[in-house]
């Protein structure tokens, strides 16, 4: 647990850098499944990964309400695959979509189970990591006093006008309420809003007649082909309409390229969210925007049987 402002910042970068590692295996998965085969799959990951994208930009926001400086563009933060989650126990692998993808996102997204110990270092799930920070977070504020911890420049927060998302909330963090709801917002999208629950409070963006179901929850559709509906639980199982999955419909993946190109844009990605994280919310647009490269590049190695690798690459030489 945080017991310093600055074991707070150094954790709250860690939740970054978490939060930044989930993004490449699901871009994988997501790119390698043929859109017109699979609706339904490319419409779940997706989603997930949209969310995912959130929950980096309120990781940034909870490190600059408490004066830290979000970094992504680092060596550390682009570990090779497959690679564990940063101080915790959980394996990530790039996998191209299909059974082993989904377990991988089975056990990233598993919610907490009761009564188990909040922890920053070796913790289980990502429920235990948030549950530590929000420990440390509340006894330095009874400690020290909000305003002694809350020193950050309100304008570093990205808030709604800088990013244009479809589910969820974006909380900009400026005191102890605000981070509460930033870190709640993150972990009930993963795994729910109660144990006995598996929706995540918000509408399906797809099918806004709908109730949406949790990051653990839509994979669990995935892999059972049937969606929840009321009355479902946990326990039960998802019993609503069935939701199905073309195996076929996923390009053949031999191995993985490691591309410099590749490399190069999506590291200049990273270099411009860092920028939008450091003080210039403004700029998170073009950065998302940047995007469309990286796709376009992971695009190609794809058609060619191979997954990008995500490597750390340094400057260009003269």
């Amino acid at each position: 647990m945080p017991e310093t402002l600055d074991d707070l910042r150094e954790h709250l970068q860690w939740a970054v850098e978490l939060e930044h590692a989930t993004l490449p295996p699901y871009l994988c998965a997501l790119y390698t499944l043929d859109p017109e085969r699979n609706p339904e799959a490319v419409q779940v990951v997706g989603s997930v990964f949209a969310e995912e994208m959130l929950h980096l930009t309120l990781a940034a926001n909870l490190l600059n309400a408490v004066g830290g400086r979000p970094r992504l563009d680092t060596p550390g933060n682009m570990k090779p695959f497959p690679r564990t989650l940063p101080h915790g126990n959980l394996e990530l692998s790039l996998e191209p979509f299909g059974p082993r993808a989904l377990e991988n996102f089975l056990r990233l997204e598993a919610p907490t189970p009761p009564g188990e110990k909040a922890r920053t270092e070796g913790y289980d799930t990502i429920g235990q990591f948030y549950a530590a920070i929000e420990n440390g977070l509340r006894t330095l504020c009874d400690r020290l006093g909000e305003e002694a911890v809350f020193t950050g420049d309100p304008s570093r927060q990205i808030g709604e006008s800088h990013f244009r998302h479809t589910a969820g909330q974006l909380v900009t963090v400026t005191d102890l309420k605000s981070a509460m709801a930033a870190m709640a917002e993150i972990v009930e999208q993963g795994e729910g809003m109660a144990r006995d629950e598996v929706w995540d409070g918000d509408k399906d963006v797809f099918h806004p007649e709908r109730d949406e179901v949790a990051h653990y929850y839509r994979f669990m559709e995935l892999k059972t082909g049937r969606r929840y509906q009321r009355g479902d639980t946990p326990g039960s199982g998802p019993t609503g309409d069935p939701i199905r999955v073309d195996p076929e419909g996923v390009h053949p993946i031999t191995g993985t390229a490691s591309s410099e190109e590749f490399n190069r844009t999506y590291r200049d990605l990273l270099r411009s969210l860092e920028e939008a994280f450091d003080g210039s919310p403004g700029l998170l647009g073009s950065a998302v925007g940047a995007m469309f490269a990286v796709k376009a590049q992971a695009m190609a190695l794809i058609e060619k049987g191979a997954l990008p690798t995500f490597e750390y690459v340094g400057e260009a030489g003269p």
